[in-house]
């Protein structure tokens, strides 16, 4: 008894299979990428040595087209070739010749649209659908709306200057009368496209496709914000004052929130933080915010160099080198693709397929460039370890500098009115 097995494969859409899967009964595999030659050649040699039994993964496999299919399923079994498929709920075509015919046309159909879709993502198109709020679509490319780009734009600046989503929310409601929801402008400060990048349903990304809205430094630094408040509780990370959602009382092990006095008849106004769900009696008491926030200023002047200082810290500098090197050598590659092209050393299919793989490469270490910190950590903590740094800093900068270093800060009663700080730093 002989087994051969046929494997079919666009490489548009997948990788070839691996041949384990096929067992080890089967004498002999013939494995087309692309086109159907070696299909070609099991016909040629199934006519002087006939085998017993042909497997192929799915019917669809032996052609683009219905008559394709039952042309070449035919000519398989006039030769007494008894044809099984491995990843469909039957075993023979012959005998299930009617259900077949029900699914084939569905399957070519949506294999023509996938393979539509990803030509189109080797010629780096945009994929089908309505182009994102701030672009419209060109002939091969997403082009700028002159007159709603400024409104996404604005929305970005708003969040870099004041870290708090619901507050660039709300600002373009009130400033442009553009209602859209947290989860939206959450999708636009992660959207790939607002970067001059595109991204597909495969999850790949292939980079400067279209000009872009957000600079590459904008958006490491909108990435590192989103990072930073989601370690917060939702409505901290909108919070006016610096210290929202930083602080906890070490004795009940409540959060604390901050609280406004006002005396009547006058403007001035106090702050102080309490807790908000003490199960102590007596409850811990309240403790003014400006004396909190003094002596966390001093506690980062004085805490935070002492603990940097003994990290062994990676060369931030030297990871950028070498990752900016490694781009600048697939880009180098991308530029000789055409030349070899030109002569035929590779064909057109060959060679967008190659430019796309590295393009989604250099998006992969453009990723992993963007996240570094942007500086050497000891070379900013000599900066942020000035006491008149953080007081000429508005209280939205310095909430913003806050969650840049401090996890939590932990405020530790003594007897009677005393107390102390800890800071919990995020390294």
């Amino acid at each position: 008894m002989k087994i051969i097995a046929y494997c079919y494969t666009n490489p548009l859409l997948e990788s070839p299979p691996d041949i384990k899967i096929w067992g080890f009964e089967v004498d002999q595999l013939y494995q087309d990428l692309g086109e159907r030659t070696a299909f070609q050649k099991l016909l040629t040699d199934c006519t002087t040595h006939s085998p017993n039994y042909l497997l192929i993964r799915r019917i669809e496999e032996l052609g683009d087209s219905l008559t394709e299919i039952c042309d070449r399923t035919s000519q398989l079994e006039a030769l007494g070739i008894k044809i099984i498929i491995i990843e469909q709920a039957y075993s023979s075509f012959s005998n299930e010749i009617a259900q077949l015919l029900q699914n084939i046309q569905q399957n070519q159909h949506s294999s023509r649209l996938r393979s539509g879709h990803a030509k189109n993502r080797l010629r780096a198109l945009p994929p089908p659908g309505k182009a994102p709020y701030g672009y419209r679509r060109g002939k091969e490319r997403y082009i700028l709306d002159r007159s709603t780009a400024p409104v996404v734009k604005d929305f970005f600046e708003r969040f870099l200057l004041f870290g708090s989503l619901r507050g660039a929310v709300r600002y373009l409601e009130k400033r442009y009368g553009k209602k859209i929801s947290v989860s939206t402008g959450k999708n636009w400060l992660t959207n790939p496209v607002y970067r001059g990048d595109l991204a597909y349903q495969n999850h790949q990304i292939i980079p400067d496709t279209h000009a872009p809205i957000l600079s590459r430094e904008e958006a490491a630094q909108i990435d590192r914000l989103l990072r930073s408040n989601s370690k917060l509780p939702p409505k901290t990370s909108s919070a006016p004052r610096s210290l929202g959602g930083l602080v906890t009382c070490q004795q009940c092990q409540s959060a604390m929130t901050i609280t406004r006095v006002t005396t009547r008849g006058k403007n001035t106004e106090y702050l102080y933080l309490r807790p908000m769900n003490c199960m102590l009696q007596p409850k811990c008491k309240a403790i003014s915010y400006q004396a909190v926030l003094e002596e966390t200023i001093n506690r980062i002047c004085e805490d935070l160099p002492k603990t940097v200082a003994p990290l062994n810290l990676p060369n931030v500098y030297g990871i950028k080198l070498k990752i900016c090197q490694d781009i600048e050598q697939k880009n180098n590659i991308l530029q000789q693709l055409p030349i070899l092209q030109e002569q035929g050393i590779l064909d057109e299919e060959t060679a967008s397929l190659r430019s796309y793989k590295i393009r989604t490469e250099i998006a992969q270490l453009q990723e992993k460039l963007d996240q570094l910190p942007p500086d050497d950590l000891k070379v900013i903590v000599k900066a942020v370890s000035l006491r008149q740094f953080w007081l000429d800093l508005s209280e939205s900068e310095r909430r913003f500098y806050f969650r840049e270093f401090i996890r939590n800060i932990e405020i530790i009663r003594g007897d009677g009115k005393e107390w102390t700080l800890r800071l919990v730093f995020i390294f």
